[in-house]
């Protein structure tokens, strides 16, 4: 019988009207049958502090736990301020730490965003990439993925209407499903 395997993913904005959200809906419905999905929550965690690392606050703790029970992370995120949203990287320095239980450690890892402007979350996805680099994730590099978003080809509930687009994105989840599988063929998770 074939594996399936559980994907957590990050929604990097708060907002209620997330564009990245409504890609998050269409990279799901685009994915490969073998994959599941599960969302890890960001907007309840206090801010991280090193206070912290001896006695970890139940929302922290149970990020860490969610993290653990999946077999890869995506990261599906908008770009502030040419750099990473505060709640997201809020999310990563809980989810790396205390020193030395760093959750993301060769956890296969793939990012992607979408924003209205023409660049796409290039410049925030380059500070993600360098800050899951530092915590040891096993990154998919390739294909890059800068979606231009557009409500002519996301509807909200993640349908794509352009067949493009919605072969580019089926095409980047199914090597997000390869790359996890190597990944977890050379380092197995748990």
């Amino acid at each position: 019988m074939p594996r399936t395997y559980t994907v957590g993913y990050f929604v990097g904005s708060l907002s209620s009207t997330s564009i990245n959200r409504v890609l998050s809906k269409a990279l799901i419905g685009l994915a490969p049958d073998d994959l599941e999905f599960v969302e890890l929550p960001i907007g309840n965690l206090p801010l991280y502090s090193p206070d912290f690392d001896a006695d970890y606050p139940p929302e922290a703790a149970a990020l860490k736990a969610s993290i653990a029970a999946v077999d890869a992370v995506l990261f599906v995120s908008p770009e502030y301020n040419r750099s990473i949203p505060g709640a997201l990287k809020n999310a990563i320095d809980w989810a790396s730490r205390p020193w030395g239980q760093n959750s993301f450690d060769h956890m296969p890892a793939a990012v992607i965003g979408a924003s209205i402007g023409a660049i796409g979350t290039a410049v925030g996805q380059q500070s993600l990439r360098a800050v899951l680099s530092f915590c040891n994730a096993r990154q998919m590099t390739s294909p890059e993925a800068y979606i231009h978003y557009s409500p002519d080809v996301f509807t909200p509930d993640g349908a794509v209407h352009n067949e493009s687009t919605a072969d580019f994105l089926r095409a980047f989840m199914t090597e997000f499903r390869d790359h996890l599988v190597r990944v977890l063929t050379v380092l197995p998770r748990g």
